[in-house]
């Protein structure tokens, strides 16, 4: 990725959050943080990931409302960006920290469930094995 693409998605991904917290109310739509924005090469269009810390139907509202608020928060988007185009939005619901969490989880419970192993090792694998081929027999 060119570093002029770099740049820009990283400017967008600052502002789109600083946006999102200061036009959509955290009671209607759980804290919405933006994880990742996707910049195409031409920088018309955008694909923003979104997460959504709340309940289910939080998740559910923040993507209508993000859907809905779409344009209006592409035309502050606008404003606040200087660019010759502004990239068309796409809003994501990112669901990766919640797979990443139930993993862990996962992992958790069978770390709980297997039995702990012995740290002393078996008698069988301390012996020498004797050599039957070596060079001091001869």
């Amino acid at each position: 990725m060119s570093l002029r693409l770099e740049r820009v998605r990283e400017l967008l991904k600052r502002e789109l959050g600083e946006i999102i917290r200061r036009e959509i109310p955290m009671t209607e739509a759980g804290l919405i943080n933006v994880n990742e924005v996707g910049v195409a090469a031409d920088l018309k269009s955008a694909t923003v990931f979104v997460g959504v810390v709340g309940t289910a139907e939080q998740r559910r509202r923040a993507a209508t409302l993000l859907e809905k608020e779409g344009k209006r928060i592409q035309g502050l988007i606008g404003r606040a960006v200087v660019l010759k185009y502004t990239p068309h939005l796409k809003f994501v619901i990112d669901e990766s920290i919640e797979r990443g969490n139930r993993v862990l989880e996962i992992l958790d419970e069978l770390e709980k469930s297997t039995p702990p192993h012995s740290a002393e090792p078996s008698s069988d694998s301390t012996k020498p094995v004797p050599n039957e081929g070596s060079s001091q027999d001869r």
